[in-house]
């Protein structure tokens, strides 16, 4: 059975991917997410007055955990020795004339020299920041959502660099 997918055996289990025959490359990855919050709920966080605490610095903290500990709750992904992780955040004070929702994008942007790839852990780095906003505001705004959370860029190895279209790193 000659199968494309490289996450299955010749059984057509499950594996983890072998990469020992990999060359060793510079890798990066950048990925991006939504979380959108009541206007009242971003003015909390700009103004410190969440009572859990500094909102986004807990976030990046997390988004930096995530992304370090990805192996652990993504089945196949391979523990790496990362070199890099930035979190940032972009608020969007104004709201949605729609929704009426304001929004903090999240990019988590992640580094390695190795022999695999860090989609997984920037996506992750993303998602955990965003789950921790919502866990340090769920008292005051239960509605938040995430949205658009995928890959921006990733760069290094045998299938060279991605860009997501329209978007420039």
């Amino acid at each position: 059975m000659n199968n494309p997918l490289t996450h299955f055996n010749e059984e057509g289990r499950a594996r983890m991917v072998d990469v020992s025959d990999k060359g060793i490359t510079s890798r990066k990855a950048v990925a991006t997410g939504e979380i959108y919050l009541q206007p009242e709920t971003l003015r909390l966080i700009n103004e410190g007055q969440i009572k859990k605490g500094d909102v986004l610095a807990v976030a990046q903290v997390a988004g930096i955990m995530g992304a370090k500990k990805s192996h652990e709750i993504i089945p196949m992904c391979h523990p790496l020795l990362l070199t890099g992780i930035d979190i940032s955040f972009e608020k969007n004070n104004e709201p949605d004339p729609k929704t009426g929702l304001c929004s903090i994008t999240i990019t988590g942007t992640v580094k390695v020299t190795g022999q695999t790839g860090v989609e997984m852990e920037a996506l992750t780095a993303v998602s955990t920041a965003a789950l921790t906003i919502y866990d340090m505001c769920k008292a005051v705004d239960r509605g938040m959502y995430f949205d658009k959370i995928g890959l921006l860029h990733k760069s290094g190895g045998k299938s060279g660099t991605y860009e997501k279209e329209g978007v420039g790193q």
